[in-house]
């Protein structure tokens, strides 16, 4: 699959090696196994990691009162648990989604929240949130005596937190749908500027809609893997310039080259395309994020009138769903 002037391999990122100690996420900026294991703050309070929880090892999240989302290629059975912020549920039944890698499960019990999910087809351009519980950051990759990112580390399973901007929508193909696909650039000056890697697969990726933080993407794929020469072992990494080395073209390797650096990325896939499968399966019954339903301006305006009619008003709120 080719874009042009550049490449795109395709691996799948399913297999996850837990290791107690170790972290998740790859970062541009950082090695530090504590970087980013708490909840983001300031513009980025919930941005998604209330409803980040475990299945299988992997993250997924809860999108209505008994269903969470999670990646088909991750697996999983009926009577596996999943576990959000401390509480386990039982899964009772899964749906498949026949044109994507998305499933959703159903659980026993009830979550006290859930994720709203993106709607709008504008994805391409906008900053994301991406958590995952993936393997570290490993040995420095060099090309021709220049650093070029780093290999995959070890160990994998914490929670982690980065960001990134969603650089398009590819079509992966089956059974993995359309994609959003967002490149390590490397130096942009966002320290949180991360990458995926194995273990982080059915992570959720979380974009602002202007009314609050959506669940836009269930992690898929990345770019990978590569090649020092076309006789040499393969390796994943995130690079955040991949000219000079290799990849397999169906059999035929080709130097990944151009005037500037190719930086490797993963695919997160589309939820919005999505929605009415998901609607069918688990509709949203009322957005229920913290984000109060009117403002503090709002709701002053509204006492004072509520004041001025007095008690010939009746004065009706409900939720406005997702």
């Amino acid at each position: 699959m080719m874009r042009a002037s550049t490449w795109i391999g395709l691996s799948s990122i399913a297999a996850a090696l837990a290791c107690p100690a170790a972290r998740a996420v790859i970062f541009y900026s950082t090695a530090d196994q504590t970087f980013n294991t708490t909840a983001p703050t300031g513009s980025l309070a919930n941005s998604g990691w209330q409803w980040v929880g475990t299945f299988d090892g992997f993250a997924a999240t809860p999108i209505a009162p008994n269903c969470f989302l999670a990646a088909h290629h991750i697996g999983g059975s009926v009577g596996d648990t999943f576990t959000l912020n401390g509480v386990t549920y039982t899964t009772t039944a899964y749906h498949d989604d026949p044109e994507s890698d998305l499933r959703i499960w159903q659980v026993s019990g009830t979550f006290p929240s859930w994720a709203p999910i993106y709607r709008n087809s504008d994805e391409a351009g906008r900053a994301l949130v991406v958590f995952g519980r993936g393997l570290g950051r490993g040995f420095e990759v060099d090309v021709n005596g220049a650093a070029a990112g780093w290999q995959w580390g070890s160990g994998g399973g914490t929670l982690r937190w980065g960001q990134n901007t969603v650089n398009s929508v590819v079509d992966a193909g089956a059974p993995w749908g359309l994609q959003l696909y967002a490149l390590f650039e490397g130096n942009t000056g966002n320290p949180n500027e991360a990458h995926l890697a194995s273990g982080d697969s059915s992570g959720p990726v979380f974009i602002n809609d202007g009314t609050g933080w959506k669940l836009a993407g269930v992690a898929a794929l990345v770019d990978g893997p590569f090649y020092t020469s076309p006789t040499s072992a393969s390796f994943e990494a995130a690079l955040f310039d991949a000219r000079g080395l290799y990849f397999d073209n169906n059999g035929t390797f080709e130097l990944i080259s151009g005037p500037s650096p190719i930086p490797s990325g993963f695919y997160a896939t589309r939820v919005s395309v999505r929605a009415p499968w998901i609607d069918s399966i688990a509709p949203q019954p009322a957005d229920t994020t913290d984000t109060p339903v009117l403002s503090g301006p709002q709701m002053l305006v509204l006492v004072l009138g509520l004041f001025g009619i007095g008690a010939y008003g009746l004065v009706r709120r409900s939720r406005q769903a997702s």
